[in-house]
């Protein structure tokens, strides 16, 4: 267990980064009531925060935001060692957290009941908490109506796409798969031997996967009766791949990523590929929010960006004419320990986050997506809100189960590389091993 108390510099620094980066979505976060402190404002406590980040800046931000309408509250974050194995007995124990980080893989988990028998309901009228400037998709209720973990952070999949090279080579950022397979063939023709490029395997946070498993998700809400067969791996189910394998072999079979080379010179899905996209000569690096999030950090790190700086943001990858899909994730829940001794400020600073400044800021600091309506807030990400309404789809409403998602890893990487095809991984589902 590690205590990180509140930095102010650190975070007073942060706050002009996100003033300077954000000062076009100012207007958009005028939406939000002024926030109004309704305890004693000289209230003098301390609150905790148990997560799984080692280093969670963009919430110490907002302790300092807090901190601004009450002053001598202490509040304080700890990074709690294997957090998925320990949560639920550190919740029973004397040093419980007033707050606590929660994820969507743990809703219905039987293991983690408990987990959720010490929220607290965040919706009752009493809490204050105003969730209407929140995604209605990726908010999570009980039968009740029960709002037990706030969603705080949220990523998807795309590209992180070096928009000053698009601009050099006289191209627009692609909308739709025809626009994309011109601007890559024109990317070729210029020198870029792999307009695409990201971490090659069949592991999690693959290019493959990246890539594919946006259409699989639009499959699987397009076809919720083969869905249930997929998650129970049933063969016959494996057709629910095509639509993703397809576009996955056209993209080898078009030579717009050269597997080789992304093979050889990204060889982790996250510094590595993030790494290799600041040499700045790869035009499309596809990846998930979460590799997104790691860029600020390390473009210090990286000589050729600091010597070449260049324009990146965060785009879906086309899919057909109508475009990709966005699929909504939630990162990062916030639930309050209803026994917590300090409860009312715990509800107190709830009712101070979920708002469209506030979790914005901290998205925008943390480098992910906001979870609020407007995505306007963080031009990293203002893209995605270009994708029509229907091709957003919760994660959750896909409801793909692990299992599934191993089977179809394997198929998209042996398809990818050209082990198998189409047709064999569709017919193997249910039967795909390492």
């Amino acid at each position: 267990m590690r205590r990180t108390n509140l930095h102010r510099v650190i975070a007073a620094a942060i706050l002009g980064v996100f003033v300077i980066a954000t000062a076009s979505g100012c207007a958009q976060t005028s939406k939000d009531k002024p926030f109004s402190p309704k305890l004693d404002t000289n209230a003098d406590t301390s609150l905790t925060v148990y997560g799984n980040y080692s280093n969670f800046e963009a919430l110490e931000s907002e302790f300092e935001r807090f901190n601004e309408h009450y002053p001598n509250v202490n509040l304080s974050y700890i990074y709690l060692d294997g957090y998925n194995d320990t949560i639920a007995n550190s919740l029973l124990s004397s040093e419980a957290p007033d707050i606590y980080c929660t994820f969507n893989w743990m809703w219905g988990n039987p293991d983690c009941a408990d987990i959720f028998e010490s929220a607290a309901d965040l919706s009752a009228p009493e809490t204050g908490i105003d969730f209407s400037c929140v995604r209605d998709g990726v908010i999570r209720k009980t039968d009740n109506g029960e709002i037990l973990m706030a969603p705080v952070l949220a990523t998807s999949f795309g590209m992180l796409v070096n928009t000053d090279l698009f601009e050099k080579e006289g191209l627009k950022v692609p909308k739709t798969w025809s626009e994309f397979e011109m601007a890559c063939e024109k990317l070729k023709a210029a020198g870029y031997a792999s307009p695409v490029m990201g971490y090659v395997s069949s592991e999690s946070g693959s290019l493959e996967y990246n890539f594919a498993y946006p259409s699989l998700c639009n499959s699987a809400v397009s076809n919720p009766a083969m869905r249930d067969s997929f998650n129970e791996l049933d063969p016959s189910a494996g057709e629910l791949m095509r639509p993703s394998l397809e576009k996955l072999k056209e993209l080898a079979d078009d030579g717009d990523i050269d597997i080789e080379k992304c093979e050889n010179e990204i060889e982790d899905n996250y510094n590595a590929a993030i790494m290799r996209f600041f040499e700045g000569d790869v035009p499309m690096l596809v990846c998930s929010g979460d590799v997104a999030s790691g860029t600020k950090k390390r473009e210090s790190q990286s000589e050729s960006f600091s010597a070449s700086p260049f324009e990146y943001r965060f785009y879906v990858v086309p899919f057909d004419e109508k475009g990709g899909f966005v699929i909504d994730t939630v990162a990062m829940n916030f639930s309050v320990n209803k026994n917590s001794p300090n409860l009312d400020m715990a509800m107190e600073f709830m009712r101070f986050l979920i708002s469209n400044s506030e979790l914005g800021n901290m998205a925008s600091v943390k480098r992910l997506i906001t979870t609020t309506k407007d995505f306007s807030l963080d031009s990293m990400y203002s893209s995605l809100s270009d994708t029509p309404k229907d091709r957003m789809i919760c994660s959750t409403e896909a409801n793909i189960n692990d299992n599934a998602v191993k089977q179809f890893r394997y198929a998209a990487h042996h398809v990818l590389v050209g082990d198998m095809t189409v047709d064999e991984a569709i017919a193997s589902y249910g039967n795909l091993e390492e």
